[in-house]
């Protein structure tokens, strides 16, 4: 009888699965991390231990994952914001190549959110009021270099005002500092800030994309194009590794990842938590990766956006 060989692919996993988010607790990208987690042990047979590792929009958590040993033990989220850090000059690696995409979870447009009780019902009155009181208005992001910098960058590029930007550890620090008045809009995440929209607190101004978001609780908010402004920016949350993962054990994970976020549950908890599901495998998320770096390296070089950006990252 012929003995089977026993190989590292085999006891995969054995132990817990590091999972690094490269942005504070509370915002979009945590919260779909924590969901991953919940579902880790049916589908992979191993706890995913999340890991917030916050600062500079993200740079220091992807810097420690492609350095991270690649034995499928460390693994983490990935957001639009890789494709950008390059461009910038300020991450010491080129992360569309540096890290490998195992799939991607969901595809979802930046809008902008100001407090209910604030006196603009749409991007125009915000914009009048902006030059009726230049350097008077801040908003809120995520962090220096972020998509929702670029967004709000672009934004008052287009209608030749002044906002003066904001960052911060996380969108959920962000959000706080609206609820607080210490600034007077966001750009951000729907899944972040759905349910301060949803009790009243917040209101949606305008959404990045195409057309209008489904959820009920956005429905309403106009697209920026619809007033006006050829703005389209969004985050796609996937799923990377360090480069080099033995092909066994990537296989593996490949296949757990896929269980976990197209089980119909998480595909539910992903759609009430505010964010677009759109799952893609691998092949899919290497392509779409392709895609989306050419398309932000053209807008943010084209704009003009990513000069400033630099700036305000000295």
């Amino acid at each position: 009888m012929q003995r089977k060989v026993t190989t590292m692919a085999d006891k995969y996993p054995s132990r817990p699965i590091t999972f690094i988010v490269p942005f504070g607790a509370g915002g979009a990208m945590d919260l779909v991390a924590r969901m991953l987690e919940k579902a880790a042990v049916k589908h992979l047979g191993q706890p995913l231990v999340v890991v917030n590792k916050p600062g500079s929009a993200g740079i220091l958590g992807w810097n420690e994952l492609v350095t991270s040993n690649p034995d499928g033990y460390t693994i983490g989220i990935s957001a639009s914001e890789l494709f950008l850090h390059p461009l910038y000059g300020t991450s010491k690696y080129n992360y569309p190549t540096a890290l490998e995409p195992l799939a991607q979870i969901s595809s979802t447009p930046v809008i902008l959110v100001v407090k209910a009780s604030s006196p603009w019902q749409n991007a125009s009155d915000l914009i009048n009021y902006a030059k009726e009181h230049p350097g008077e208005l801040k908003f809120g992001h995520s962090g220096v270099g972020s998509i929702p910098n670029v967004v709000g960058e672009t934004f008052s590029k287009s209608a030749n005002i002044a906002l003066n930007q904001v960052p911060f550890r996380s969108a959920a620090e962000a959000v706080t500092a609206l609820l607080g008045d210490h600034i007077q809009m966001v750009f951000i995440n729907p899944g972040t800030v759905k349910e301060h929209v949803k009790s009243g607190m917040l209101k949606t101004l305008a959404v990045a994309d195409i057309d209008r978001l489904v959820d009920p609780a956005f429905s309403n908010a106009p697209t920026f194009k619809e007033q006006g402004f050829e703005l389209f920016y969004g985050n796609q949350f996937g799923v990377a590794a360090p480069k080099e993962i033995p092909a066994e054990i990537r296989a593996q994970l490949i296949k757990g990842l896929e269980a976990m976020i197209t089980d119909p549950e998480f595909k539910k908890g992903i759609e009430v938590m505010g964010l677009q599901y759109q799952y893609l495998d691998n092949k899919q998320t290497q392509e779409q990766w392709i895609c989306e770096n050419k398309k932000l390296t053209k807008t943010v070089q084209e704009s003009g956006v990513i000069d400033l950006i630099k700036s305000q990252k000295q």
